[in-house]
């Protein structure tokens, strides 16, 4: 068997300094052919995520930077076009992988992750609500953080694809407060309309940690889901009961800085409250696959959650989506659907 097709796809050509820019990209096409033994897909939706652009560094980290003049990697669905006769795989499965950037991928089959949605459910949420962002939010609360029901919690960057999610399970979980912050006005009246958050704020308002203690009251909270860093750590700090607990999972406010960042200022409450701050990579958890399928599966079918999804069309315009949802442009998962 040999298949070829023309496929586009997205190339690093040079390393950002700050924000990165179009011209840090390629778009090209070439033929893909699918040899014996190998899976050839047409990917339908790709994936543009926050952790991506570390990758876009020449630095060491937890996964490999992306190599200049060559395509890039993500998460992708789609569907099978070719595979080998008797196989795991026919054509027609959907399938997820880490294949992204292009319209057409090729590998060996244990490459690719067969999956049948369930009815009502779009292939594209298993890219964020049912996919990596969603495991994220479902280990970083209820495993890392041990999030108790009657718990006050705050989640930053509360309208993205983490954060929408962490904080509609926390009030399926009984959660007594969920705060989240956001940054628009429109995002802060989706959470508290749409997605059940008890209150939200936008953090170009004012000050931070002032906005917080405001919509916390004299309740406080007991945990701090964080994706954000910065200044919205140090609110939280501030904010935080007794031996409240701090998730790590991003600080996208420092991935664009051409120069370090100070920490926040008051870490010596730490001591005092005796808080714990935990960083976590979901890579570390996929044995929780399983129990969150079933259960945020069944809550989106039964539309107790939203899966929030804002989709650019078309890949040429991949690099614009990338950097549009480091801006916070989207609301819930930022996804590419490619052309068929």
């Amino acid at each position: 068997m040999s298949t070829v097709t023309d496929s586009r796809e997205v190339h690093l050509t040079t390393r950002p300094v700050g924000w990165p820019r179009p011209g840090n990209f390629e778009l090209l096409s070439r033929p893909v052919a699918a040899e014996e033994g190998q899976v050839l897909v047409h990917n339908r939706f790709l994936s543009v995520d926050p952790y991506m652009r570390g990758r876009m560094n020449d630095a060491r980290s937890y996964v490999p930077p992306f190599a200049l003049g060559r395509v890039m990697d993500g998460g992708a669905v789609g569907e099978v076009v070719a595979a080998p006769s008797g196989g795991i795989l026919a054509p027609g499965d959907a399938v997820l992988h880490n294949f992204g950037w292009r319209e057409y991928a090729v590998g060996p089959p244990d490459a690719f992750q067969r999956i049948d949605p369930a009815p009502g459910v779009a292939l594209s949420t298993y890219l964020g609500a049912l996919g990596m962002p969603g495991l994220t939010a479902y280990v970083g609360l209820l495993d890392v953080a041990g999030f108790q029901p009657g718990e006050g919690l705050f989640v930053s960057a509360a309208a993205g694809a983490v954060g929408s999610l962490v904080g509609q399970l926390a009030k399926l979980r009984g959660a007594g407060l969920v705060i989240g912050s956001a940054g628009s006005d429109r995002k802060v009246e989706h959470l508290t309309r749409e997605l059940g958050f008890d209150a939200a704020f936008n953090y170009h308002d004012g000050d931070v940690t002032a906005l917080l203690l405001q919509a916390v009251g004299d309740r406080g909270i007991d945990v701090y889901f964080d994706n954000v860093g910065g200044d919205q750590l140090e609110a939280a700090l501030t904010a935080l009961n007794q031996r409240g607990r701090v998730v790590m999972c991003g600080s996208v406010s420092r991935y664009n800085a051409e120069a370090p960042l100070p920490g926040p200022r008051n870490l010596g409450l730490v001591v005092g409250k005796r808080l714990r701050l935990q960083g976590f990579l979901v890579t570390d958890h996929q044995d929780r696959r399983p129990d969150f399928l079933q259960e945020v599966g069944d809550h989106i079918g039964a539309g107790r959650i939203k899966a929030d999804e804002t989709v650019v069309d078309g890949i040429e315009n991949m690099v614009d989506a990338f950097i549009e949802m480091m801006r916070g442009a989207n609301l819930g998962k930022m996804l590419v659907r490619v052309s068929a």
